[in-house]
């Protein structure tokens, strides 16, 4: 499974202006001291039922995901849109990867333990909301105890010992926070408090090529073109290789008539995302769900090529070549897709695995 944090958008045409006025009653960023505020009543449990009951890091490191995740303690479930702060957390019970990963962190810290937050740099997943294309990313907590790293991760109630590739500092984590709730406001139509949202996910990270091509995405939708051009400049000068920038500029300059520019913008973003496995990993799967099963292996592959250590992409391509009675090529793929994985993820391959020999036989 694989939550969801909405990194970057890509705006497919642009919606009619929307009021600039924000209501007494519209939402406004929170300080990030609310963000990660731990509420009394979820304080007093924690200590009660992690922090009192052993000195150990080890041991409280253990018992503060168990509490996170069984009902006997907070029983946080998993929902895409949940992105919450820590005290929404533990109202709702609702956390989307992103809130788990500052509720994690929260809590760990509370327990004197060493936490920081994780961005994994890669797009995982696209989908299409009000005629926006967002682009899904995913973000977990790493808590250190004695040199050694542990991941904890909305997807699993495991602790896994492992490398850190993609530590985030906590104004990162927080800009993506509000970044999060600004794209959620936009994609509701509340246009001119998601900019507030985004004017402060911008002043935590001045410098992030994505923030900068989301601003572009949100002029575009009330109605500012002029913004939204310079915007999307500066989020391509900012992020060369951030094909969403790319493709925003494509789509702006063809809607002018300026088919130079576009032509231009097109080739870079063609060569980025030809290069880009789970970009060609999200068109693999488009052509799967339209029974286009010979174009979904061609994407497929070109994902493997791209990342040969990458489950997911041995696994579409094994579902590929079983809609296509190509049973030993599945099987094949399938094997990979279970040696690359772990935990849970792998007893579903396991299972999989049975009963595609099953079928051979």
């Amino acid at each position: 499974m694989f939550s969801i944090l909405l990194a970057t958008a890509l705006a497919l045409q642009p919606s009619a202006p929307a009021s600039s006025v924000v209501s007494p009653s519209a939402e406004m960023p929170l300080s990030s001291e609310q963000v990660l505020a731990i509420p009394d009543g979820l304080r007093q449990t924690f200590r009660k039922q992690v922090i009192e009951t052993t000195r150990s890091p080890s041991l409280r490191l253990k018992r503060l995901v168990d509490f996170m995740f069984d009902r006997n303690g907070m029983g946080v479930e998993y929902e895409p849109g949940a992105t919450h702060t820590v005290a929404e957390i533990y109202r709702t019970r609702k956390a989307n990867c992103l809130a788990f990963t500052l509720l994690t962190v929260a809590l760990a810290r509370e327990a004197g333990l060493e936490a920081y937050g994780q961005q994994i740099d890669r797009v995982l997943s696209w989908s299409v909301v009000d005629k926006v294309v967002l682009q899904s990313m995913h973000a977990n907590a790493v808590v250190v105890i004695d040199d050694r790293h542990f991941v904890v991760d909305v997807a699993s109630n495991e602790i896994l010992a492992s490398s850190v590739q993609y530590p985030i500092n906590d104004d990162r984590l927080l800009a993506l926070y509000y970044d999060n709730r600004a794209m959620e406001l936009m994609v509701d139509g509340r246009y001119a408090e998601a900019k507030n949202w985004l004017d402060t996910a911008l002043r935590y990270a001045p410098d992030d090529a994505a923030f900068w091509n989301n601003a572009g995405v949100l002029s575009q939708r009330m109605g500012d073109m002029a913004a939204a051009e310079g915007l999307f400049l500066k989020a391509a000068d900012k992020g060369p290789r951030l094909t969403s920038a790319m493709s925003n500029l494509v789509a702006f300059y063809r809607s002018r008539g300026d088919a130079e520019r576009a032509s231009l913008w097109q080739d870079r973003a063609d060569k980025m995302m030809y290069g880009d496995p789970f970009y060609q990993f999200t068109l693999g799967q488009q052509k799967e769900q339209k029974g286009e099963y010979d174009e979904a292996i061609r994407h497929y592959r070109r994902a493997v090529s791209l990342d040969r250590d990458e489950e997911l992409f041995h696994f579409g391509l094994a579902r590929a070549y079983f809609q296509l009675g190509k049973l030993r090529m599945a099987n094949q793929e399938l094997n990979q897709a279970y040696d690359l994985s772990n935990g849970p993820t792998r007893e579903k391959y396991r299972g999989k695995l049975d009963a595609l020999r099953q079928a051979r036989r």
